[in-house]
């Protein structure tokens, strides 16, 4: 009896799990469809799972989401492709809810399984389905319907295919703001779809029709349509049809579809070629890296170097290097920054003299900038200058800058600047390091913020990487360990986190004569928290000194500290020794 009720069981707890008043467990039930799906095996999955599903009226957006979701990948637990049409009514009936992310995830879901299916499917299942969404009453599933044309159209005969385009037309022409903007957002992934013949007539009307629509959230959807459909026409095509509705929009009363169009402008240009690009683009590019609003400009700034890729360097210098000289003192800081961001990258693409004569100034000004995120993004992007420039002219004229940054009031520039040194040591070399920079790799071992002092920890044992021990034994070694004795157990503590790092870099034989005499000095600190430290650096030793070492200097020490009053000082202190008797015992 057992065996026969098994079966049932899956399905009798989905059904009272799926109706239990906490959403907690529905969300659970949903999540383990699948292992519901293989105990009652493809075809009782058919016939009471899938139905149960589609009758299933929960009202929680979560759990209606997730369902969507396991829909997507259900194909196999229902019996294959032949059998994907059984997964279609549950996630139409999902693709009606009013919740805008379980609609979006029903029409994936439905992507995905139409994908799959095979053409004689499509044409009996899916194509209707497609249909009756697009014809619905309510906006929402028509809104759904627009994702799902490029999925039903190639599988169509030629009349289902006419039938095809004129609903998406309907759509496109639709009383709901959100249906059209629907199918404006689609409208590049239908295009795809359709015949060159048609593409030409049929959707360059539909496309035409959005971007003078007399709401912006629809035209500036229509702008993605531009790249989408520029990169399908010809380019002579491009010219007639998308070229003039760029320029337009690239002075279009809402600042949100100037936005978008700021944000595309340069895939476009790959679109129509170099020529119509240096007579019809660049002025609107123009226009736009100096639009009234801020949000514009950022967008416009943010593409400046993409944009000039395209171009030949002298259009960028006469074009656009003017705008940027502008933006690099724009009212707004966020302006600034988006263009800081970028400007590096401009180097290489305008060559030696033009950068040195003309990016030079501007980088130093953002460098000046008052506004934090401004340096920072400039500073980042420094190796891009110095592979145009060369680190001679780099350092003589951001040199300066970068060492006032290294004081900066904003901990986050120092801390950038920081992070930064290793790279510049490894292109100054030594000599001009040890001029320019070395005294403040020691200051910054003294800074109020923990994240600096540990960053210029790590710095110390990276530019010994880059230096060489001989090089750390000199200008490294000796001022660290003279700042041991600072008042301040915080600074101490700094000490002994960069003789931990410094140590495996020094090698054993600076470590026994230099670091490992301060380590043990130290121990002997009032402060437990120097204490506790001392026992971990010890610890991270152990593996690097010799063994003779271990035992006639670290035990002792760590013996005495495993005595101390403090039960933190105590219980590092015994992990070290553990530490040190698990290498002897596996010697």
């Amino acid at each position: 009896m057992s065996m026969v009720d098994e079966p049932l069981y899956p399905i009798a707890v989905l059904i009272d799990e799926l109706k239990n008043d906490d959403i907690q467990l529905r969300l659970n039930s949903i999540r383990r469809l699948s292992t519901i799906a293989r105990a009652l095996g493809e075809e009782r999955t058919r016939k009471e799972l899938i139905p149960f599903l589609s009758e299933n009226n929960d009202d929680d957006d979560e759990v209606l989401l997730a369902m969507a979701e396991e829909l997507g990948v259900f194909i196999p637990y229902v019996g294959g492709v032949e059998h994907a049409h059984v997964l279609l009514p549950p996630l139409e009936t999902l693709c009606t809810v009013e919740e805008t992310c379980v609609r979006d995830k029903a029409v994936e879901s439905l992507c995905r399984i139409g994908s799959q299916m095979r053409e004689s499917d499509l044409v009996d299942w899916f194509i209707p389905l497609a249909k009756r969404l697009a014809a619905g009453e309510w906006f929402t599933a028509r809104v759904s319907a627009c994702g799902l044309f490029h999925i039903a159209y190639p599988s169509a005969s030629d009349m289902l295919k006419t039938e095809l385009r004129s609903i998406y037309t309907q759509l496109c022409q639709d009383d709901m703001p959100m249906v059209r903007r629907s199918a404006a957002s689609n409208l590049g992934k239908f295009a795809a779809t359709v015949e060159p013949a048609h593409l030409k007539t049929d959707i360059m009307s539909i496309f035409e029709d959005l971007t003078q629509d007399d709401q912006d959230s629809v035209r500036l959807l229509a702008v993605e349509g531009c790249a989408a459909l520029g990169k399908l026409l010809e380019p002579q095509d491009c010219v007639a049809h998308i070229l003039p509705v760029i320029v337009n929009f690239s002075q279009d009363k809402s600042w949100r579809v100037r936005y978008m169009v700021a944000n595309q402008l340069y895939e476009l240009c790959e679109a129509v070629g170099p020529e119509p690009t240096r007579t019809d683009l660049v002025p609107a590019y123009v226009r736009l890296l100096r639009d009234n609003e801020a949000e514009v400009r950022i967008a416009a700034a943010g593409k400046v170097t993409k944009f000039c890729r395209i171009l030949n360097p002298e259009l960028s210098i006469q074009h656009i290097l003017p705008c940027v000289k502008e933006l690099s003192s724009d009212s707004s800081q966020h302006v600034r920054s988006a263009l800081a961001s970028v400007i590096m990258g401009m180097a290489p693409v305008l060559g030696k003299d033009a950068t040195i004569e003309q990016l030079l100034p501007i980088f130093l000004s953002l460098l000046k900038d008052e506004f934090p995120d401004v340096r920072l993004n400039i500073i980042s992007k420094l190796d891009q200058v110095n592979q145009v420039i060369g680190i001679d002219l780099l350092s003589q004229s951001l040199l300066p800058a970068i060492v006032e940054l290294a004081e900066d009031r904003h901990w986050r520039v120092r801390l950038a600047i920081i992070e930064y040194i290793p790279l510049l040591a490894s292109q100054l070399g030594v000599g001009f390091f040890d001029d320019k920079l070395g005294g403040l790799c020691m200051q910054w071992l003294h800074d109020k913020v923990y994240s600096i002092r540990d960053a210029a920890a790590n710095n110390l044992k990276r530019l010994a990487e880059e230096f060489g021990p001989e090089w750390a034994m000199q200008h490294i070694i000796p001022q660290v360990l003279e700042m041991i004795n600072n008042p301040h157990y915080l600074y101490r503590m700094t000490i002994l986190r960069a003789v931990s790092l410094l140590a495996p870099v020094m090698g054993p034989e600076i470590t026994c004569s230099k670091l490992l005499p301060v380590v043990v000095n130290v121990s002997k600190d009032r402060v437990p928290n120097i204490k506790f430290n001392v026992a971990k650096v010890l610890q991270s030793l152990i593996p690097i000194v010799d063994q003779s070492v271990v035992e006639k200097t670290i035990r002792p020490c760590l013996v005495e500290l495993s005595e101390d009053p403090d039960v933190d000082v105590r219980f590092f202190a015994s992990q070290a020794i553990q530490s040190i008797d698990n290498v002897m015992m596996s010697s």
